[in-house]
């Protein structure tokens, strides 16, 4: 059975420590955990500030995974790899 494609899009504020340490967090769990069955969209929202009407994006980083569903989402910088885990359903709490 063909593992699931993961859908990721991180949503940023410029190039900030939290952004570049989210996207560094988030590239190194992916490699580690999903191997080539994920996509990764980075949108800056001081570039594209319109990219991030309807997404409901209070904070950043925010990063959303789209699929598999259920839609989930995640905010700051993925610094805590097990709420990572437990969030994108790779690993059961506890």
């Amino acid at each position: 059975m063909e593992k699931e494609k993961y859908k990721l899009c991180l949503y940023v504020a410029g190039n900030t420590q939290k952004s570049r340490s989210a996207i560094t967090n988030l590239e190194r769990y992916c490699k580690e955990h999903l191997a080539d069955h994920y996509t990764v969209e980075v949108i800056d929202l001081r570039e594209h500030p319109h990219l991030a009407e309807g997404k409901q994006i209070i904070a950043t980083p925010t990063l959303i995974k789209k699929l598999p569903e259920p839609i989930r989402i995640l905010v700051g910088d993925l610094s805590d790899q097990e709420k990572f885990l437990v969030g994108l359903d790779l690993k059961r709490e506890g």
